[in-house]
């Protein structure tokens, strides 16, 4: 069974490729230790990026040593994970479409991509293709809406989502419990997205899925709503560099057998 991959992912995601690399943040130090100790990446191990997108992620695994497989659907994206990491087998693919053998590989990991496909359907072709024993990892970086302003620019962006699949609404828990993997067991770090206004703030949101989609008066009309954002709040009024608060939840989940 394929993926049909989203219209926001399809249509925001082809024009966003560049935005998506200014834009979105880097992973916490922390997340170097998950993929090595509860993860168990070394040298010997093999995983799938799923969702790969433009390579965000892909970094971090291979600093692992293990061998990364990318899968991405949307081409755009993928060509630029293919320049920025030409050690890495880039392949086109979907969540329930992974084209590789039975009990192939160690480890499958989902870094802000999970949500976009998470069905009983992509969960049995994960766990197809892990060894026993292999384990799933989900990952996403969140803004910390505990600082007062966040909540603010998170009302912007939420309110033009349409029917785009997100983190933070829980859908994606659905497609657990399966039969396929024991429970998911969580960790939570913390971390900044340090930058000028320009890339963390502006290029973070344009980089959402939904609002690449968008017509170019549409976008422009996010700018002035972020500007006035901005210039009411002192924390980031005038300031050339600005760091936007993160929290990123990582969950594993262990394949039965």
């Amino acid at each position: 069974m394929k993926d049909q991959v989203h219209h926001s992912a399809a249509s925001g995601y082809k024009t966003a490729a560049d935005t998506y690399v200014k834009g979105r943040p880097d992973y916490p130090p922390a997340v170097s230790d998950w993929l090595t100790g509860t993860l168990g990446l070394d040298g010997h191990k093999t995983v799938i990026d799923l969702g790969a997108g433009t390579g965000k992620f892909t970094g971090r695994l291979v600093t692992t040593g293990a061998q990364v497989i990318a899968v991405e659907p949307v081409a755009q994206m993928l060509e630029k994970l293919s320049l920025a990491w030409p050690q890495v087998l880039a392949v086109s693919g979907t969540a329930t479409d992974l084209l590789l053998p039975d009990a192939s590989v160690d480890a499958v990991v989902c870094a802000q991509a999970f949500h976009w496909f998470a069905s009983r359907e992509a969960l049995d072709e994960i766990a197809r293709v892990l060894k026993p024993g292999g384990k799933l990892g989900l990952i996403w970086n969140l803004r910390d809406t505990r600082i007062d302003w966040v909540p603010k620019l998170d009302a912007i962006v939420n309110a033009l989502e349409g029917d785009t699949p997100r983190f933070y609404t829980g859908e994606w828990r659905k497609a657990f419990p399966h039969p396929g993997f024991g429970p998911l067991q969580a960790q939570h770090f913390q971390h900044g997205h340090t930058g000028s206004p320009e890339d963390v703030i502006f290029n973070r949101v344009r980089s959402t899925s939904f609002i690449a989609a968008l017509s170019d008066q549409q976008r422009a009309k996010i700018d002035e709503q972020i500007t006035q954002l901005i210039a009411g709040e002192p924390q980031l009024r005038g300031r050339e560099v600005v760091t936007v608060p993160y929290e990123t939840a990582a969950f594993v989940a262990v394949k039965n057998g």
